[in-house]
C-alpha cells in the first residue's frame, strides 16, 4: 500500500491561508514561530506536545565501550561511540484512534 507524496511546507501554508482567508506570508510567519517555540521547549524540557497530532520526546543514548563482540559466529571489533541525544515523535492517542483501521469493517 503506497501513500501519495507528502505535503510540502508551501502547500501547507497555501491550504491554511485559503481556509482562513489569510495571506501565505502570514501563515509562513506563523509556522516559523511555531517551530521556534517547539524547538526551544524541546531543548528546555525534553518534551513537546502538538495537541491532537504527536508528542516529541528526547532521550540520551548512553555511550558504548570499545571491545570485541560475537556477531554471526565471528568475533568483530566494535569501536567506542559517544553518548548522543535522540529525538523521537510519538502519535497521540487521538491520532491513533482516528487513523487505526478496523479489519471487520474492511471485510
Amino acid at each position: 500500500m503506497k501513500a501519495g507524496k507528502a505535503m510540502t511546507k508551501g502547500t501547507l501554508m497555501k491550504a491554511i491561508a485559503t481556509e482562513h482567508g489569510l495571506k501565505p506570508k502570514a501563515c509562513s510567519d506563523l509556522i516559523k514561530s511555531f517551530v521556534a517555540i517547539a524547538t526551544d521547549e524541546v531543548r528546555k524540557t525534553g518534551e513537546f506536545t502538538i495537541p491532537g497530532i504527536c508528542r516529541i520526546k528526547t532521550r540520551t543514548k548512553p555511550a558504548t565501550k570499545a571491545g570485541v563482540k560475537l556477531m554471526f559466529g565471528k568475533e568483530t571489533e566494535v569501536k567506542a561511540k559517544p553518548a548522543k541525544k535522540i529525538v523521537k515523535a510519538y502519535p497521540v492517542a487521538a491520532l491513533k484512534k482516528h487513523t487505526s483501521r478496523n479489519f471487520k469493517q474492511l471485510f
